[in-house]
């Protein structure tokens, strides 16, 4: 991945779906439970249970570890797995209002507000990576399965690359904006869901004449590599 590339990359994307405005939330802890529930599961069923949260509390840390934690697990069911990430959540919401919550961590560098939340359970590098990019605006690149399956298709991926190794090429390739890397990641996400999907909708696509895999797609029913 050059830097030629993914700006090419991005340009088209925009042209083709424009600006995405994302993360949709009220505030930056928002963004955060948004960022621990959205795992194993869609952005819909996330709003579902944002949308009880918020009906039944003030969606804040003090009012979510408040709740009975059967009656958390409950108000999250929409996003699936609701046991596990209630228990993900209430251990976040712990630790974020020991450490001081959103001012405290503000105050940290990049590096090392990247490394507590790693070291909550249940948090891993893409959930730190949003909650880095959308809650506190620091210039870091989100890596998910979109992303892998896009960059594979083009060519830019083998498949077997680590998180870290994806992420930095993003960007080493780009300008650290926070701006450009909310928009990329957004547009991203967009046009997996729209045209680049598991199945993929090859002939609607604007990225058609550069991908590879229009030209040798891989055996009907085997989209396990990408």
């Amino acid at each position: 991945m050059t830097s030629t590339t993914l700006q090419a990359l991005y340009q088209t994307l925009y042209t083709c779906y424009g600006a995405q405005g994302w993360w949709p939330a009220e505030t930056p802890f928002e963004v955060m439970v948004g960022a621990i529930l959205t795992q194993n599961t869609s952005w819909r069923n996330v709003e579902r249970a944002l949308d009880q949260l918020r009906t039944e509390t003030t969606l804040s840390a003090e009012a979510l570890l408040a709740l009975e934690p059967t009656r958390l697990a409950e108000l999250l069911r929409p996003s699936g797995y609701y046991n596990v990430k209630a228990r993900r959540l209430l251990a976040f919401c712990k630790r974020y209002r020991q450490i001081g919550e959103f001012d405290a961590l503000a105050a940290l560098a990049t590096p090392a507000l990247r490394e507590w939340l790693l070291a909550i359970p249940g948090v891993g590098p893409e959930t730190a990576d949003d909650i880095l990019l959308y809650a506190f605006a620091r210039p870091v690149f989100v890596v998910d399965a979109y992303t892998r399956r896009l960059c594979a298709r083009l060519g830019w991926l083998n498949g077997d690359e680590d998180y870290e190794t994806i992420r930095h090429g993003f960007e080493e390739a780009l300008p650290s904006d926070v701006a450009l890397f909310q928009e990329y990641h957004a547009l991203i996400v967009a046009h997996a869901k729209h045209v680049c999907r598991v199945r993929p909708n090859c002939t609607d696509c604007a990225l058609r004449t550069p991908c590879p895999f229009v030209l040798s797609p891989p055996p009907r029913g085997n989209t396990t590599p990408i």
